[in-house]
């Protein structure tokens, strides 16, 4: 009988603030797919967002992780140290045909969006869905505005890239197997007008890279794994299984949010909770033993 697979997960926090409990909890349920599996733990910092990340919020993410007593394997992945990784793939679906500029403001497409009248606009699960303004210009008008430095957006030509996909699924260990329909998301963006990506481009790209089989995150983000599907095999980059996790909420149901800081394990930390405490709290009493 051939041995069980090893699991790989990863925790992906942004450096944008303090972990709060809803992060313990994220962290601790993909620590704890991969100790099931006698697997591997692997951390990733997504810092591609120079103006919301601080280099004390990545060395409180490390602190805040080896209080509660988690371990994973070094170095840490970066994602602003992977740029060139990202825009080989935009390269790649670049010469694919299948991107393009865009150059409008949120206010642009909002605009055009309520001149559209009575007319219904569909809305997708970010909401509404980009109109396809800048697909519609011509190839001089986006080479002209591009040479005159106009800052610009590169967005997914959805369409296009569903049907050179083909029908696709993915696997959840709570909805079990999932249809992809990524087409409502529309053209989403791959590459911001200030940043050469975007989260759903190197979260595919890093999950590759890091050979991670099981990713573990919050249900908010089962929809945008539609997309990801779609751009993970326009890339040819293999498919991991997925467990979308509940959120866990406070008092009065909310999300815990980085914005309130009295929830963060610092602010815990500080007021003399201890790190079995908090693993309790969210849902985990046994101390973790070591991996590996």
């Amino acid at each position: 009988m051939s041995a069980k697979p090893h699991t790989v997960t990863r925790f992906a926090p942004s450096p944008s603030g303090r972990l709060h409990l809803g992060h313990a909890y994220s962290a601790l349920v993909a620590w704890q797919a991969a100790r099931d599996s006698g697997g591997r733990f692997l951390l990733r910092i997504e810092d591609i967002d120079p103006g919301r990340c601080r280099p004390e919020f990545d060395a409180g993410i490390l602190e805040d992780l080896t209080w509660l007593g988690l371990t994973w394997e070094e170095p840490v992945m970066r994602q602003s140290a992977r740029m060139d990784a990202y825009a080989a793939a935009l390269s790649g679906l670049q010469q694919r045909d299948l991107l393009y500029p865009c150059f409008c403001t949120r206010k642009d497409i909002q605009r055009e969006i309520d001149d559209a009248g009575h007319a219904p606009h569909p809305a997708g699960p970010e909401g509404p869905v980009y109109p396809g303004t800048c697909q519609r210009l011509g190839e001089d008008e986006r080479a002209n505005r591009i040479v005159a430095g106009e800052p610009h957006a590169t967005r997914l030509k959805m369409d296009d890239a569903v049907a050179s996909a083909g029908p696709l699924t993915f696997h959840d260990k709570a909805a079990g197997t999932v249809p992809v329909d990524a087409a409502v998301f529309g053209d989403v963006v791959l590459a911001r007008k200030d940043i050469p990506t975007s989260y759903h481009l190197a979260v595919v790209v890093d999950d590759a890279a890091q050979d991670v089989t099981l990713v573990t995150r919050g249900v908010d983000l089962l929809p945008a794994t539609h997309v990801h599907r779609v751009l993970q095999s326009l890339l040819g980059l293999p498919e991991p299984a997925y467990a979308h996790h509940a959120l866990l909420m406070d008092n009065e149901g909310r999300r815990f949010a980085k914005r309130d800081r009295s929830l963060t394990l610092q602010a815990m930390r500080e007021a003399g909770q201890t790190a079995a405490n908090v693993r309790a709290e969210a849902g985990f009493p046994d101390d973790p033993p070591a991996l590996g």
